[in-house]
């Protein structure tokens, strides 16, 4: 059963979700015949109204506009290769782009085959574990027509899989962490691992901004769990880049409300925050100061573009208020088409292909 919310706008229908399993990305959620979790945050009338105090950092614009000058003056070029992807009906270019501190970072560019541009451009950001994969592994935003950016994620992509690799080669990758990617330098807002990965997804809409096949009045950003929170901070820090979305579309997104997340779910990948904080108890509000800096609702107020969220209510690893804090509050006091769909009976998984055909309708929509 699916919902339709809406703030500001007619919601149009639904959009994709996938993401992760605990902690990997792909599929997600339960198998047809099995029980999902009982709903076991707020009510949906409650969800409507949630709107929390969530910490920010009084530096926190210029936390952010500092770090995308400086990784903008790191400089870099971006390199644009077609392949021999296989594909009839789309061609495929490997691309190296300077993210953080300038650390090349990989992506893929599909076409539709012979297509030269200007084009309406999607660019996908994965969930916690995944990564570009094969030149095969998504593609349906060009097999649309447009398009369809897809980046890597340093240091991750084991769920993926794929030909090549993006290492998280910054120096402050190297600090004590729990096993995984939530605590990495969780002791200082500049070493933290998710300053480095919301810059490189910045620095891909400049580099797809500065490629021919790009439209730049058309530009969506989309993803799933860690996608989705990528999504939402790619949509807060684009004004400050100066750079002007069409549209943002986070499904079940990760990365919003932490101490809310962290109250109310065990599940991994939050759970990797509540294992360190159990060993270094003397680090807890260090570590949440930090994390203001990263957090989707404070990113979210930032962003202009219109947005389509999704939610899924039986959610366990992104719990349903976690998401409603960052979707009732993004676009901040601005008048922002945005809307939400609501799948009731749902754990991680979303809407599925559900919200893929939904957000196809809505991309086309905004498109034109």
């Amino acid at each position: 059963m699916t919902m339709i919310e809406e703030l500001g706008r007619d919601p149009r229908s639904s959009a994709r979700a996938a993401d992760e399993k605990g902690q990997g990305e792909p599929g997600g959620g339960h198998p047809l015949g099995s029980a999902a979790m009982a709903m076991f945050d707020l009510s949906l009338d409650e969800l409507r109204e949630y709107r929390p105090t969530v910490a920010e950092p009084d530096d926190f614009d210029t936390f952010w506009s500092g770090s995308i000058e400086e990784a903008r003056a790191a400089g870099g070029a971006v390199e644009v290769t077609k392949i021999d992807n296989r594909l009839a009906v789309i061609d495929t270019y490997d691309v190296t782009f300077p993210g953080f501190g300038g650390s090349p970072i990989r992506a893929w560019l599909h076409v539709p085959a012979g297509a030269t541009g200007p084009l309406p451009t999607v660019v996908q950001y994965h969930g916690y574990s995944g990564g570009r994969g094969f030149p095969h592994s998504f593609t349906q935003w060009a097999q649309a027509g447009w398009a369809h950016w897809v980046m890597d994620t340093r240091g991750q992509g084991w769920s993926s899989g794929g030909a090549s690799t993006t290492i998280d080669a910054a120096p402050e990758a190297g600090a004590n962490h729990v096993p995984g990617f939530m605590t990495a330098g969780l002791g200082d807002p500049a070493q933290y691992y998710y300053r480095r990965v919301y810059i490189d997804a910045v620095r891909l809409l400049d580099a797809a901004l500065g490629h021919s096949t790009t439209d730049p009045s058309k530009i969506i950003v989309t993803g799933g769990s860690q996608g989705g929170g990528i999504t939402i901070a790619a949509a807060g820090l684009a004004p400050a880049a100066g750079i002007d979305l069409l549209g943002a579309a986070p499904d079940v997104p990760f990365l919003c409300h932490f101490q809310r997340a962290l109250q109310i779910t065990h599940r991994n990948p939050y759970g990797e925050i509540t294992t360190f904080l159990a060993g270094w108890r003397d680090q807890v509000e260090t570590a949440y100061r930090t994390l203001g800096y990263f957090d989707g609702v404070n990113l979210g107020r930032r962003a202009r573009a219109a947005a389509l969220f999704s939610v899924g209510l039986m959610d366990p690893v992104c719990p349903p208020s976690t998401v409603y804090a960052a979707y009732n509050f993004y676009g901040g006091d601005a008048t922002v088409e945005k809307s939400i769909n609501v799948y009731s009976h749902n754990e991680h998984e979303g809407g599925g292909i559900y919200q893929t055909a939904a957000q196809l309708e809505w991309f086309g929509e905004l498109f034109g």
